[in-house]
């Protein structure tokens, strides 16, 4: 549905509004090793925030690498358990480190968008959090190279993607798990479905919720339950912004990109494996409850922090053990479209 020209105009300040906050936002990054003169034309770029990830960051460099991405941008939130040392020492990360509050930083985004906006121009680009793992059709004969060459000829410049729970089968934080291991392999188990998926005006973004976490956390209150729907991979721009997280976007045409799961699409569409789940999660709720940083009202989610930490079993007899892409697909999770 065509937006008003009031809508549009107002948009288009709220555009310029974000990318301006982002550009100041670079004096709250200071340098810790900077390779983006390895950056080459056409490379594939993958941008993050992290916080005390070490156990995650083998894993998720690694099978993003072997999708295709070429540099990594990745801004360290004061980790203390060792993650910027090894991230340092990585040759295919750039990274900035900062003491300031993720919260006030737009959850990061400020940061990820100055970075964008000062080296990621004109590349594809993936924003992904460490506890996301992309996977597409085809994904493990087909670089993204491959996809968004294809993606580029069908005049496309955006590639949508639904967030996916996994979970283990019994009590949260019973699960072994070690720097380097596979996460799935932790946590096989998944929710098909029910997702419901709604467009939002005006700025034309999706607006998808279910699954495990709402199943679980949110079943009395489902309209507070996670938002499932992403736009991960973008040829970016340096007049691009994500609103939030990488759920929108603006210019507004790129929001309908994605049609989400369930959709009739022509264009493909990807799954981010969420490994939120692994056995660190317990200790780490009890943490991100304290520290407020992950919401906007914080005070709102503290009962959902303690449901986490409680340990709850999130398996169902309607849980379903994950076995690959072309499952999702089968499940109308994800979309193969003309690729």
């Amino acid at each position: 549905m065509p937006i008003s020209a009031y809508d549009a105009y107002r948009l288009r300040w709220r555009r310029r509004g974000l990318l301006w906050r982002s550009f100041r936002s670079r004096q709250q990054l200071r340098s810790v090793k900077d390779r983006t003169d390895r950056i080459t034309r056409g490379a594939i770029l993958a941008v993050s925030t992290i916080r005390n990830e070490i156990d995650r960051l083998p894993w998720f460099l690694n099978h993003h690498r072997e999708l295709g991405v070429e540099h990594f941008l990745i801004v360290d939130n004061d980790s203390g358990d060792g993650s910027a040392a090894y991230l340092a020492e990585q040759a295919d990360v750039s990274l900035w480190s900062t003491d300031q509050s993720y919260r006030n930083s737009r959850f990061g985004l400020d940061w990820m968008t100055w970075l964008q906006m000062r080296y990621a121009h004109d590349h594809w680009t993936l924003m992904v959090d460490a506890d996301e793992l992309l996977i597409y059709p085809h994904h493990e004969t087909r670089s993204l190279h491959n996809l968004t060459s294809w993606l580029e000829a069908q005049g496309r410049r955006v590639f949508g993607a639904l967030m996916l729970d996994l979970y283990p089968k019994g009590p949260l934080g019973y699960q072994r798990y070690a720097a380097g291991d596979d996460p799935v392999a932790v946590l096989p188990w998944f929710d098909p479905g029910p997702y419901r998926v709604q467009r939002q005006q005006p700025l034309g973004n999706l607006w998808v919720q279910g699954g495990a976490r709402e199943r679980v956390f949110f079943a009395d209150s489902p309209r507070r339950s996670p938002t499932l729907n992403k736009i991960p991979l973008v040829r970016w721009s340096r007049r691009d912004a994500y609103v939030n997280s990488c759920h929108s976007i603006l210019p507004s045409a790129l929001n309908f990109g994605y049609d989400g799961p369930g959709a009739d699409a022509d264009a493909p569409s990807g799954v981010l494996l969420h490994t939120k789940f692994l056995p660190q999660v317990i200790e780490r709720s009890t943490i991100e409850k304290a520290r407020s940083q992950h919401f906007h009202a914080p005070t709102e989610f503290t009962k959902y922090y303690d449901e986490i930490a409680a340990g709850p079993d999130l398996w169902s007899p309607d849980s379903v053990r994950f076995k690959g892409w072309k499952q999702l697909e089968s499940l109308g999770l994800m979309q193969s479209g003309g690729w």
